[in-house]
């Protein structure tokens, strides 16, 4: 009786240690991005190990057999590891879309080799001191930093810690509720960044500045081309599924989101209208002390995927061969389908402020407006107002 009760004992820590160790390395997976993959692993390779314990205390089976057994699923965890690693260093090399991939420093201002654009003429303002504070989406950095060129004193202000940052639209209306930027430019507020600013006891002040297209793209060797407005609520509400479904190959829809708040994403829920949006493809990142949250994953050009940027964004600032953009209610998606507004998502985008004590603010936003500002709005590659 007492052997017995030993070796329950010692099947119970045994148990416990796989318990613990697979807890442990659940973490660190989660850690590292891998969780999809390694946490059903990692649950599956504990829950063989606490059987082949169970067996090898108290089965009947010989031992050499249950050793045999125990080496084949070792050999069976390192195969199905290496699978997983080859297999996300494919992914990795399929070109991707997303707003870190941008080197914005080709777009600084006063830098002799920047691509932004420039007045033809001596800017009819000019701002040397209470320079106002200015933030941004990343896909309008290269205009507002046009307008820094012209306007402001020569100086050295790099994207990420000067007055003159870039981010996300998240990171500018933030900055510009906390008093950290006097001027963002972005695509209108989500609904959430507005109530967040009326509990702050805040208003944005929104004044139009250009017009773009908000665009839909997918992998070049798709054989769709377009899609209606109906069609694009239908994937992105989940009800379409398969591009047969709408005139494509008999595969999957992959239809990748960006984060909430985003300019992008907030253009995506007006689209949506009253339609439900489905649950976007997810990445696991660690939130801190081991709890996980989820990402939005940044769009890969997978051959099932769709994506959606700005087009600006999508086709000068990333530039990637790969995609294409979609027509859409068959209209194509440029410049003279967005100042006649015959392309569906056209939109304006703004010069957005709370609060205008510098008086430098009011002073820039006029001379945007002005021919000048409007002629470097062209010139970076969006539609005007005029």
């Amino acid at each position: 009786m007492g052997k017995i009760i030993l070796k329950i004992i010692g099947v119970l820590l045994a148990i416990a240690v796989v318990v613990i160790a697979g807890f442990f390395f659940i973490i660190i997976a989660s850690l590292s991005g891998e969780g999809d993959f390694y946490a059903p692993f990692i649950l599956m390779a504990g829950l063989l190990s606490i059987v082949w314990i169970v067996t090898f205390a108290f089965g009947s089976l010989q031992r050499k057999m249950l050793w045999y057994g125990l080496c084949r699923m070792v050999l069976a965890s390192i195969i199905a590891v290496f699978i997983s690693i080859e297999t996300q260093s494919c992914i990795a090399i399929i070109p991707a879309i997303n707003e870190q991939g941008v080197d914005l420093r080709i777009y600084e201002p006063f830098k002799e080799e920047s691509k932004i654009a420039r007045l033809d003429e001596k800017s009819s303002l000019s701002i040397s001191d209470s320079l106002p504070r200015i933030n941004g989406a990343t896909a309008m950095y290269p205009m507002y930093a046009s307008f820094v060129q012209a306007v402001y004193s020569a100086g050295d202000y790099p994207y990420y810690n000067s007055i003159v940052q870039s981010g996300t639209t998240p990171v500018a209306y933030d900055a510009l509720m906390e008093g950290d930027a006097d001027v963002i430019f972005c695509a209108s507020p989500s609904a959430e960044q507005v109530e967040e600013a009326r509990l702050r006891n805040l208003e944005f002040h929104l004044t139009p500045i250009g017009s773009e297209a908000f665009v839909f793209f997918v992998n070049k060797e798709n054989p769709v081309d377009e899609l209606s407005v109906e069609q694009i609520q239908g994937i992105y509400s989940g009800k379409i599924t398969n591009w047969k479904e709408v005139g494509g190959n008999d595969e999957g829809i992959r239809a990748y989101q960006r984060p909430k708040n985003s300019g992008s994403q907030t253009m995506l829920e007006k689209i949506m209208g009253e339609v439900p949006l489905m649950m976007p493809p997810q990445n696991n990142i660690a939130g801190g002390m081991g709890h996980i949250i989820d990402r939005t994953a940044d769009y890969k050009n997978f051959g099932n995927a769709i994506g959606y940027s700005f087009l600006l964004f999508a086709t000068e600032m990333v530039r990637n061969n790969d995609i294409k953009l979609l027509k859409v209610n068959g209209v194509y998606p440029e410049k003279n389908t967005i100042k006649n507004k015959t392309y569906p998502f056209t939109g304006e985008f703004y010069a957005v402020t709370i609060s205008r004590d510098n008086k430098n603010v009011e002073r820039l936003i006029e001379w945007i407006l002005s021919p000048q500002g409007q002629s470097l709005i062209e010139k970076t590659g969006y539609v005007s107002l005029n």
